[in-house]
């Protein structure tokens, strides 16, 4: 099944939740915080303003993201868990720096 949000919406892959501590001790999953953190799987064509304008979204497809804990709207599509949000409810860009890009 293919998904394509509508208006400003934005579908988001949360990150896969650490494991371990920095420490090396083992986190169950009842005491794992949900990631803030996603991958941007679809965007929407944008809001419209006052005038019927339509406003691009900044986002792209792959970006990642950080968003709120209490972020957006828990889906299940092809058996996945993903997120449904407004462009407003991200935070930000992750992007990677300089030194990080000439290492890959």
């Amino acid at each position: 099944m293919q998904f394509r949000p509508l208006y400003d919406r934005v579908l988001v892959r949360r990150v896969v939740a650490e494991e371990k501590t920095a420490g090396g001790i083992i986190i169950p999953d009842t005491a794992k915080e949900k990631p803030s953190q996603g991958e941007v799987m679809a965007v929407g064509p944008g809001g419209r303003d006052q005038a019927g304008h339509l406003i691009p979204i900044d986002l792209k497809v792959g970006d990642t993201v950080l968003f709120g804990k209490w972020s957006g709207t828990e889906v299940k599509i092809n058996g996945e868990d993903l997120l449904i949000m407004k462009e407003s409810d991200i935070l930000g860009v992750v992007e990677a720096s300089a030194q990080m890009r000439k290492a890959a």
